[in-house]
């Protein structure tokens, strides 16, 4: 260990809120999302003093809908899809979280993803608590039509719960500004008059911010900068290794190519790709434009899926779906720092590994909400129909996410703990001051 890696107490000396030995599938990387979470929250107890008499509100969504979605398809049969959407915690503000079109999409990753979202927020410190939707589908089997109609369906079934001062959707895995055009439409038809704070990563014609789409990359890469400087890491000689290379993989990466550093490896769902001098990243992101994926790409070397973990790099930066490091792959990894670009790409007893091997983690609660920043931006602009320049976005961002690090920091030097202990420490904190604040009702 060195001075600045923050200690971590082991896995097996978590209190177990089940008051038993865990079942196998609650155990190390079969906890699922939820499991996950709720192993987060039990490191963060012991740090929340007369708080933690309150502690059991953040096991618990304060709602979770489960609607069907039925649709007539292009072929005239009746399909049915299954949705969600899920409010962890709303004592700060109104729900705010994405909606993802996925076919492994369950309830326990919802939830996961709606709890994630209320430390996200409060970690920030940006007026929102926590949400998440998805439905249970592989949109690419979908025609355009058939995309839009379950989109409508979905929208007005879970309408009842969403609105702009009660919970705000946005795009997420296989959702983009089309998809929120549909869903702010839908919601403004049924209630009448056309609500833009309804969702946020809109197109810009309907009332989303300039700057949305790159928001969550360019937060990955500050926090990634700033951590770099309390390492004494050179950015500009730094390799980096990237999973996922969409909105957030392939900006991030961009901006790191941009600072100097080499990307050198490559993985996303159709291939992994290899380049010891590093890739021209502005024609990957061209090539992924036009094929959907890293594979095929003539400037760089095709390798296996799984040594993708063997890369030798600085910065390993896991940008796709949850759970990818795990216990079988952690021993592996080379990097000094590892930046969550996705949600819950970690689970615990990787987190403990990494520790051990003294890897930084910068934890997806802090590392990734340069998204959900740019979005409370976007609402605030549709609230006063004043919009702000490109410029003035990308510095607000900034100064929050590194003022949002910095604070965390000081916490993790403090008390000792990982990053994700004490990022989960600060909005804990915040969230649990405000329902103490609010008390109950009645």
């Amino acid at each position: 260990m060195n001075a600045n890696t923050p200690n971590l107490a082991p896995i097996n000396q978590i209190p177990n809120p089940y008051g038993h030995s865990l079942p196998s599938y609650l155990q190390a990387d079969n906890l699922g999302p939820w499991g996950v979470y709720l192993q987060q929250v039990d490191r963060v107890i012991p740090y929340l003093g007369h708080l933690a008499r309150w502690a059991e509100t953040l096991k618990r969504p304060k709602r979770a809908l489960i609607v069907d979605v039925p649709i007539e398809l292009d072929n005239g049969t009746i399909a049915h899809f299954e949705g969600y959407r899920v409010q962890h915690n709303t004592s700060r503000g109104p729900g705010k979280g994405g909606v993802r079109f996925h076919q492994d999409v369950t309830l326990s990753e919802v939830m996961a993803l709606s709890a994630w979202m209320s430390v996200k927020n409060a970690a920030v410190n940006v007026p929102y608590g926590g949400a998440k939707g998805g439905i249970r589908v592989d949109p690419k089997t979908l025609s355009r039509g058939e995309l839009e109609r379950m989109t409508r369906r979905y929208t007005s079934e879970i309408g009842i719960i969403i609105g702009p001062t009660k919970d705000i959707p946005a795009p997420d895995v296989n959702t983009n500004e089309q998809i929120m055009a549909w869903m702010m439409d839908t919601y403004s038809m049924n209630e009448g008059a056309t609500a833009t704070g309804v969702v946020t990563g809109k197109p810009i014609d309907l009332g989303g911010s300039l700057g949305r789409r790159e928001a969550t990359g360019r937060g990955v890469y500050t926090v990634g900068a700033e951590a770099a400087h309390h390492l004494g890491m050179d950015i500009s000689k730094a390799r980096v290794a990237v999973q996922g290379f969409g909105n957030v993989g392939g900006i991030a990466g961009k901006l790191f190519a941009q600072a100097g550093a080499r990307i050198v490896a490559v993985q996303d769902h159709g291939g992994t790709i290899y380049r010891e001098a590093g890739l021209d990243v502005p024609a990957l992101l061209a090539h992924v434009a036009t094929q959907g994926s890293v594979a095929g790409f003539a400037q760089a070397e095709s390798i296996e899926p799984d040594t993708f973990w063997d890369v030798d790099c600085d910065i390993l930066i896991p940008a796709a779906l949850e759970q990818q490091i795990t216990s079988k792959n952690a021993g592996r990894i080379k990097a000094r720092m590892v930046i969550e670009g996705a949600n819950g790409p970690t689970t615990p007893e990787a987190d403990d590994i990494l520790h051990e091997r003294n890897i930084l983690v910068l934890p997806d609660v802090i590392a990734n909400a340069g998204g959900v920043t740019v979005s409370y931006f976007e609402w605030v602009q549709d609230f006063s129909s004043f919009f702000w320049t490109e410029d003035e976005i990308n510095a607000r961002l900034v100064r929050i996410m590194k003022e949002a690090f910095a604070g965390v920091w000081h916490v993790a030097q403090e008390k000792k703990v990982s990053l994700r202990t004490a990022t989960f420490i600060v909005a804990c904190t915040r969230m649990l001051r405000a329902r103490e604040l609010r008390g109950l009702y009645p």
